[in-house]
């Protein structure tokens, strides 16, 4: 008996539902640019200056550096704890997310930089950071 061996038909990519999404990402983006449009018609008419700067500028961390000795140092100025205190509270008066850095030293005995820790908490200040440094990779 004969067997009919017709011809396979070669599979064909179907693109509808490709230019299905394009055509719905163009509509979209068609829209959303006429939104924006529409957003930027303002019926104020802005005052103008020739240069704009914000009115207070955020102030620097506050950098405590925390020797194996106990010694802190802020910026150029050695302090106690009961200064640094001080300082703090001062800080944190002035503006009240203050940020501090405790840059301890890492042979040192922790105490210290926990005494740092606990007068940041005292004076309020929550935004506190420790600064480590990366490890080369010789060392590792």
């Amino acid at each position: 008996m004969p067997l009919k061996a017709a011809a396979l038909e070669e599979p064909q990519m179907n693109l509808t539902p490709m230019l299905d999404v394009v055509f719905n990402l163009i509509i979209f983006f068609m829209v959303g640019t006429h939104f924006a449009d529409m957003e930027r018609q303002f019926d104020v008419n802005l005052p103008k200056v020739s240069d704009a700067q914000p009115l207070t500028a955020l102030p620097d961390e506050i950098v405590v550096n925390v020797y194996s000795d106990g010694r802190l140092k802020v910026g150029q100025h050695w302090r106690t704890l009961t200064e640094l205190l001080s300082d703090l509270n001062a800080a944190r008066e002035r503006y009240a997310e203050q940020a501090v850095l405790i840059r301890g030293e890492g042979n040192g005995p922790y105490q210290y930089v926990m005494d740092v820790l606990s007068a940041c908490q005292q004076a309020g200040i929550t935004n506190t950071a420790l600064a480590t440094q990366l490890e080369p990779e010789a060392r590792r």
